[in-house]
């Protein structure tokens, strides 16, 4: 288990991304993925108001809906760390206190819950002030219908600006964040972000961890295509570098026994500021590649090969 920076949550090594649910994945294959998550020791769940508004069909709130249902029918609220975010949905675009308190009420509904145990600002809102940004969550962790939040694409400067803020008027303070980060995609968040999280205490939750699908190794050169919706996305990391960091994944992967997805993560979850990455599957076989990330531990040798591939 992960400690989330300066919270109480021990969260496992594997955050469950929750977009799928209701999207790619309905609800009887959600509620297979939740369940072989739950009896390999997983705990951690990601979601968002927002998912899956993009698809046809969708209006936003599906995947905690999804999740509510699972939770209900499982009656395991209580070992369950559920994080969800605010800012994206439709209805409830930017970060202003009517908007959170409002977005937060649909939310908790949805869940089936009276808490949510992590709230992400799901993404800067310059257009309101960070004050009553973070005052308006203040007062949901103060009425216990949140336990921490946390901040999710923002810039080093104005995470740094929102810690000052809680700081001096005594508000609830950001413990995490979710950038994007990955084996190809180090420039979002490694430096003056990785620094500042590193400095404050926090704890970061990366997402496309698997770089859309590309880091699980399916994605080469005359390979047969893959059916996703992030296909397209996947193929645009067939580069010279991404061609050997799938090398070194090779590799590793070959000596550990062990499928190119889980090496990925223990990358991503051995860097220093890293609690636990985030990764979806649409399916148990899918998640069956992920899960070895829970016990799977690189060699410093293993982790430069890596990151030099990387680089």
């Amino acid at each position: 288990m992960a400690k989330i920076g300066t919270s109480d949550l021990d969260v496992f090594p594997l955050n469950l991304g929750g977009n799928v649910f209701g999207w790619t994945a309905d609800q009887e294959t959600s509620f297979r993925v939740l369940d072989a998550y739950a009896a390999a020791g997983g705990n951690f769940i990601d979601t968002a108001d927002f998912y899956s508004a993009w698809a046809p069909g969708n209006s936003g709130g599906e995947s905690e809906t999804v999740l509510g249902q699972w939770i209900a029918a499982r009656g395991n609220r209580d070992q369950v760390v559920v994080a969800t975010k605010v800012g994206m949905h439709p209805e409830f675009t930017g970060l202003s206190s009517s908007t959170i308190a409002a977005a937060a009420e649909a939310s908790l509904k949805r869940l089936g819950t009276d808490h949510i145990d992590l709230y992400y600002a799901h993404r800067d809102d310059p257009n309101t002030p960070l004050e009553e940004t973070l005052r308006a969550f203040d007062t949901l962790v103060r009425a216990g219908k949140v336990r921490y939040i946390a901040a999710s694409n923002y810039t080093a400067p104005r995470l740094a600006e929102a810690l000052a803020i809680s700081d001096r008027e005594g508000l609830a303070r950001y413990v995490a964040v979710q950038p994007h980060y990955n084996l190809v995609e180090r420039e979002h968040y490694e430096g003056e972000l990785a620094q500042l999280v590193a400095r404050e205490g926090l704890s970061a939750m990366p997402y496309f961890s698997l770089a859309k699908g590309f880091l699980t190794g399916k994605y080469r050169p005359g390979a047969a295509e893959v059916d996703s919706p992030r296909a397209e996305g996947a193929k645009a990391y067939l580069t010279e570098s991404g061609l050997a960091v799938l090398d070194a994944l090779d590799q590793i992967a070959a000596a550990h026994d062990t499928t190119q997805a889980a090496v990925a993560l223990a990358w991503l979850a051995a860097q220093p500021t890293v609690a636990a990455p985030i990764a979806s599957a649409r399916t148990i076989e899918q998640l069956a590649d992920l899960l070895p990330v829970a016990e799977l531990s690189l060699s410093e040798d293993e982790l430069t090969l890596l990151t030099k591939a990387g680089n």
